[in-house]
């Protein structure tokens, strides 16, 4: 019985360990996207400030 107890917890340890895998592999997806927002950003926001020639974000410069 022992032997089956053990095979029960490995495979749980396995089904855990792909959930974290998972989960880092989602928070990697996440940084990226939030990456990519922050460039878009950055972009859209100097475009307004060259368009209505108003510094928005008071970095003391337009774009």
């Amino acid at each position: 019985m022992g032997i089956f107890w053990e095979l029960m917890q490995q495979d749980e340890l396995d089904k855990q360990q792909k959930k974290a895998d998972s989960v880092e592999e989602r928070v990697e997806q996440l940084e990226a996207e939030l990456d990519k927002t922050k460039v878009l950003l950055r972009k859209t926001l100097e475009a307004l400030e060259m368009h209505i020639s108003k510094d928005i974000d008071g970095d003391g410069k337009l774009g």
